[in-house]
């Protein structure tokens, strides 16, 4: 739960910089966002969090 929390306040930060600098209009933002809604209602959700999990995991382990 942390890491999905972490990772959609990093997203929404990124998405929000992307518009101010205008390298993103607001309407393919606003589908993105409605997209990622969408898809984490269907069947794929689950193996998209795994997917997820798993990279953070990996991540977490490479130490620097």
């Amino acid at each position: 739960m942390v890491i999905s929390l972490s990772a959609v306040v990093v997203l929404l930060v990124i998405m929000l910089v992307m518009i101010r600098s205008k390298s993103l209009k607001a309407g393919p933002a606003l589908v993105a966002v409605l997209f990622g809604f969408f898809l984490a209602s269907t069947g794929i959700a689950p193996t998209i969090q795994r997917l997820l999990d798993s990279l953070a995991n990996t991540l977490n382990q490479i130490s620097f």
